[in-house]
């Protein structure tokens, strides 16, 4: 698949990323190079190697950067739940993200057994 842009999975990917940079835009200072800098890495590496598994010839190797992009999705799912924990951001948009990191997962894996 060539037109990345066009798999609901990049857009859903792509929401992530805009509702994980609005969420770890409010915490406080001192984690700009902690969680804010982790979250914001492990949001941008989903739709990113969507698009870049895109690109590969073989099956193979599309596999492996969607499975890179369903690692950083629970990377990121792990981090929001530590977020969620020490009440550092806003609790809709924490459970706004939780569902689409969950149905993002659900996409990915999904799509992993399809190729």
């Amino acid at each position: 698949m060539k037109n990345f842009k066009k798999l609901k999975v990049w857009q859903t990917g792509m929401e992530i990323v805009m509702k994980s940079y609005a969420l770890t835009k409010a915490f406080p200072s001192e984690e700009k190079f902690g969680l804010v800098s982790q979250m914001n890495r492990a949001a941008v590496s989903i739709p990113s190697n969507i698009s870049e598994g895109s690109s590969r010839e073989s099956v193979k190797e599309h596999k492996y950067y969607l499975q890179i992009a369903l690692g950083s999705s629970f990377e990121l799912e792990t981090q929001l739940l530590i977020v969620e924990q020490l009440k550092l951001g806003g609790s809709d948009l924490i459970t706004e993200l939780k569902k689409l990191i969950d149905e993002e997962q659900k996409m990915l894996m999904s799509f992993i057994k399809k190729l």
